[in-house]
C-alpha cells in the first residue's frame, strides 16, 4: 500500500476512533438552555396564572412575562461531543455538572427544594405587592423545617408558630438562631408555640390561635467547622395571613426567581389602568417581603428566551447586569432594577413611551 494512502487510511481510522470516544465518553457537565416563558397576566394551561377572590381586580393589558431556564437532568452525562457542540451554540450555555447539582444532589432532592423556593417566592412576592399597595399582611415566625435525628425531632414540628425563646419574644426567623445560640451545647432552650394544628384552625376560622405551649429542648453542637456553637436542628422562617386569597397556579416551575414578576402582576391586577401600557415586559428576579429584588442563574438564558417570545423590555436585576449586558439579544432592552418601587418606575416610563432616561445595564453592572 502506498505510504500516502496508508497514512491517510491511519487518519481516517484515528478520525473515527476519536468520533467514537466523544460520543461514548461522558464528560462532567450539564447543560442550560432558555425554558419557558409565561405571561402572569395571563393563562397557562386553560387557567389564570394569577386568581384572586375577596377583593376587587382589575382588567390587565400586555405582558408581564417570567421566565425560566432549561437544564439537563442530574442523572443525564453528556458526551464530549454534545459538550463541544454546547459550548459552540449560541443559545445555549455547558456548565459543570457539580453547578446545578452540587453535593452529589440527586433529581428528586433538587426538584424538591426548587419546589420549595418557589412557593416561598410565591408567598414573598404577594406580602411585597400589598405593602407597596399599603394593604395590611399579618407574619408570624414559623419552624420551617426539623432536621432528621436533631434535639427537636419529635418536640417541634414545621408550621409550629414561635411565639417566644426563653421567653424573649421572636420577631424575626433570625432571633431563633440569635437566642438559641447564646446556649452551650448541652445546654436547655425553652420554645414557646402555637402548635401547627392549632394554628391552622384557627387560620380556618378567621381567628387568632391563642394557646401556646412550652417545648424544653436540650442543645447539641454544630457540625460546622470552627467555632462550637449550639443548635436544635431547625430552620425558621416565616408565614403569612392576608385579608384575601392570592393563588399562582403554575405547574412544573420551580427556584425563587419568579418572584419579582408575580408580585408586579398581582399589583397590576389590583389597581386600575395597565402597568405596561399593553407593552410586551419580561424580567426575572428574587423579591423578599419588603420588596429587595435578588440576583439569578441562567440570565443570558432567560433574555433570549424572552426574546424569542417577543419581549421589547426585559427588567434585570441590578446584581445580573453585568452578565446579561455582555450578550443581550438585538431588540431587546435591559432596564436595571433593584427593588419593586424601581421596577414599577420603570414600567410608569415604559407605558407612558418617555423611555430615555431607564436604569440601563452595562457590563460593569
Amino acid at each position: 500500500m502506498p505510504r500516502r494512502t496508508a497514512t491517510m487510511l491511519a487518519s481516517t481510522l484515528m478520525l473515527i476512533a476519536l468520533l467514537c470516544a466523544g460520543v461514548f465518553i461522558p464528560v462532567p457537565y450539564s447543560e442550560m438552555s432558555p425554558g419557558p416563558t409565561v405571561n402572569t397576566l395571563g393563562n397557562h394551561d386553560g387557567e389564570p396564572v394569577l386568581q384572586i377572590s375577596g377583593r376587587r381586580t382589575y382588567a390587565t393589558s400586555g405582558n408581564l412575562n417570567m421566565t425560566t431556564v432549561r437544564v439537563t437532568s442530574a442523572d443525564y452525562r453528556m458526551n464530549l461531543v454534545e459538550a463541544v457542540y454546547g459550548w459552540l451554540a449560541h443559545d445555549n450555555k455547558v456548565v459543570p455538572h457539580d453547578t446545578l447539582y452540587p453535593d452529589g444532589k440527586t433529581e428528586e432532592q433538587s426538584t424538591q427544594e426548587n419546589a420549595e423556593e418557589f412557593s416561598q417566592s410565591q408567598e414573598s412576592a404577594k406580602v411585597a405587592a400589598l405593602k407597596q399597595l399599603g394593604i395590611p399582611v399579618t407574619s408570624w415566625v414559623i419552624v420551617s423545617t426539623v432536621v432528621k435525628d436533631s434535639p427537636a425531632e419529635g418536640k417541634l414540628h414545621a408550621g409550629d408558630v414561635i411565639k417566644a425563646v426563653d421567653d424573649t419574644a421572636v420577631k424575626e426567623p433570625a432571633d431563633v438562631a440569635k437566642l438559641v445560640t447564646k446556649h452551650k451545647p448541652g445546654q436547655k432552650v425553652v420554645f414557646t408555640i402555637v402548635p401547627a394544628k392549632e394554628q391552622a384552625a384557627a387560620e380556618k376560622a378567621h381567628k387568632t390561635a391563642t394557646k401556646t405551649e412550652k417545648i424544653t429542648i436540650t442543645t447539641a453542637t454544630s457540625d460546622d467547622s470552627g467555632a462550637k456553637r449550639a443548635i436544635v436542628g431547625i430552620s425558621a422562617g416565616t408565614d403569612h395571613t392576608f385579608p384575601f386569597t392570592i393563588d399562582i397556579k403554575l405547574a412544573d416551575v420551580g427556584g425563587p426567581s419568579a418572584g419579582l414578576m408575580f408580585s408586579l402582576g398581582i399589583y397590576d391586577k389590583l389597581t386600575p389602568g395597565s402597568l405596561t401600557g399593553g407593552k410586551f415586559v419580561a424580567g426575572t428576579g428574587t423579591i423578599d417581603d419588603n420588596g429587595k429584588v435578588g440576583p439569578i442563574g441562567g440570565i443570558e438564558m432567560k433574555t433570549v428566551g424572552a426574546r424569542n417570545k417577543g419581549a421589547q423590555y426585559f427588567l434585570t436585576p441590578a446584581e445580573n447586569c453585568s452578565a446579561a449586558a455582555k450578550d443581550t439579544p438585538g431588540g431587546l432592552r435591559l432596564v436595571k432594577v433593584g427593588t419593586i418601587k424601581d421596577a414599577l418606575s420603570a414600567l410608569k416610563d415604559i407605558r407612558s413611551g418617555d423611555t430615555a432616561d431607564l436604569p440601563k445595564c452595562t457590563t460593569k453592572g
